[in-house]
């Protein structure tokens, strides 16, 4: 376990993820005690010191460091201090080993960016240094590191000089900023294209799978065991459609995306009637996206292939995750690799000329060969668009809560297995066009879509680049309100499990028609 002492609180969620891109796997406490050990630790003062309002013996300090380090052998412990003209840092290590550091940085209410930015960059210097290791990101713990490449471009400057700033202020290898500059670049000339600011999108959440696999922590529960919800979800869901369509009088719907879950757990008629629903209530005229996540492939069928194109689905997503039957299996999806290139080619069958692939790096138990393996069988199958996710191990994932059990399968080399993805790519005519990163990453690496001209997944880059509302409906779904002229973006959300979100329909479309209304008086102030 790693110890952090931090003289303010107010940093520590900045703190706790570096310390983690670092330490992956390792459990880290933030010390309860009001207290901030640099100067008894690097023995600068004789009986006490003075921090954050209390006064501490020098001498009870270091038995309490002391304690911590018993606990268990070759553990760090992490010591921030936060001053109004400077930051300092010191790490003790169990062998008695210390590292300090100090920078100076003055703290006001208008440099508060400047003050975070130093600290990080600060922290990451000695963790490297200690550790001898470099992260390809730098200091940048946020989920959007093209939004900011993006912004860079919107204002005009130049790629030197977006290499200047992404690798002085934040720390990031120039590879990671060139993938950036090429996908901001694409991003932005797909968005010259749509009326993003006085668009919306709208997002339909559907959380049912054929099961749960051991990494997920969506809303998502098993259609064996929820059956007898469906119709009624449905039905509440009608309600929410009936309401949502008109939320944006004014505005054009840009794009339409249908997730969950696995919205293809649905019956074909189930479908048919929630499809014609929604093509019912709203207008589209406009849309230039209509994208459905038929992910796994003991889902589809024929009839249901069939319904999408009545509706003029125009993007389906095919999700084998692994070509490997060996992590199909251990990871809990209960298909086969066979049915994966079935369901592939029922679909080109049925008419779908642009069908995403997901695969996932950093599997449990697989190695590089493996991955290799799983991007030759999709080079046979050639869909339009293939997403690479890297294993982020969340909290509420099973893989998470039964993390003993997988410990001996976790993968050694995911850095390779990212190069082999992007040598596919370039081999095999596929472009990157968004990017987007989670906590605990394997690696610290990213999230990354890749697609052929003219098949780029539009609503990723709005919804992962935050350049337009997006109004979600259903049982988990995240409303995302952007707001340009001023720029701001608030959310609400609604409940999570499905009995709740059938049972408080009306209480949650009153919440949403409540912080819409807000949105609107906010705009006409």
């Amino acid at each position: 376990m790693i110890h952090i002492f931090l003289s303010d609180k107010a940093y520590e969620n900045d703190v706790f993820q570096i310390v983690r891109m670092f330490y992956p796997g390792e459990e880290v406490k933030l010390s309860e005690e009001v207290i901030y050990p640099i100067e008894a630790c690097m023995g600068e003062v004789s009986d006490s010191i003075e921090k954050t309002g209390k006064t501490v013996e020098a001498r009870e300090v270091r038995e309490r460091l002391r304690d911590v380090a018993d606990e268990q052998d070759g553990l760090e412990r992490l010591s921030v201090s936060f001053e109004a003209d400077r930051i300092r840092i010191l790490v003790l290590f169990r062998t008695g080993r210390k590292l300090y550091r100090t920078v100076a940085v003055r703290f006001s209410q208008e440099t508060k960016s400047k003050y975070k930015n130093s600290l990080k960059r600060l922290l990451y210097g000695i963790l490297s240094e200690a550790t001898g290791k470099e992260l390809p990101w730098g200091i940048l713990t946020g989920i959007r590191p093209t939004k900011l490449v993006f912004q860079m471009l919107e204002d005009e400057l130049s790629e030197e000089e977006i290499y200047h700033n992404m690798e002085t202020e934040f720390l990031c290898s120039r590879e990671k900023i060139s993938t950036s500059i090429q996908i901001a670049k694409r991003e932005r000339r797909l968005m010259q294209e749509i009326d993003y600011q006085n668009g919306y999108s709208l997002y339909i959440g559907i959380p049912f799978c054929p099961s749960t696999c051991l990494y997920c922590s969506f809303t998502s529960y098993s259609i064996e065991k929820f059956s007898d919800y469906v119709e009624a979800y449905l039905k509440a869901l009608e309600k929410e459609i009936i309401y949502g369509a008109t939320v944006f009088p004014d505005k054009k719907l840009t794009c339409v995306y249908f997730g969950g879950g696995t919205p293809t757990t649905l019956s074909a008629e189930q479908l048919d009637w929630l499809l014609g629903c929604v093509k019912k209530h709203f207008d589209f005229t406009y849309v230039k996206e209509f994208c459905v996540e038929a992910g796994r492939p003991d889902s589809i069928t024929k009839e249901k292939l069939l319904v999408l194109k009545k509706w003029g689905v125009n993007r389906i997503s095919i999700n084998p995750q692994s070509m490997q039957q060996k992590t199909l299996d251990l990871i809990g999806r209960k298909h086969t690799v066979e049915q994966i290139k079935e369901a592939f080619a029922l679909a080109r069958a049925t008419g779908h000329d642009n069908i995403n692939m997901d695969m996932i790096i950093g599997l449990p138990g697989e190695e590089t060969s493996d991955v290799s393996d799983t991007l030759a069988q999709i080079r046979e199958l050639n869909p339009d668009s293939l997403t690479v996710h890297t294993l982020a191990i969340k909290r509420a994932a099973r893989l998470n809560i039964e993390r003993e059990i997988y410990i001996g399968m976790r993968p050694t080399d995911v850095h390779s297995m990212q190069e082999a993805t992007v040598k596919f790519a370039k081999e095999n005519d596929y472009l990157p066009y968004y990017l987007y990163r989670q906590k605990n990453m394997a690696d610290n690496l990213e999230n990354i879509g890749y697609a052929r001209d003219c098949k780029e997944g539009l609503y990723n880059i709005l919804i992962m680049e935050e350049l337009q509302t997006i109004l979600a409906l259903g049982a988990g779904g995240l409303t995302k309100y952007v707001s340009h002229h001023p720029h701001y973006i608030v959310r609400e959300d609604n409940v999570k499990s499905v009995t709740e979100y059938i049972t408080r329909i009306d209480e949650l479309i009153e919440r949403k028609r409540k912080f819409f209304k807000e949105q609107r008086d906010c705009y006409f102030r």
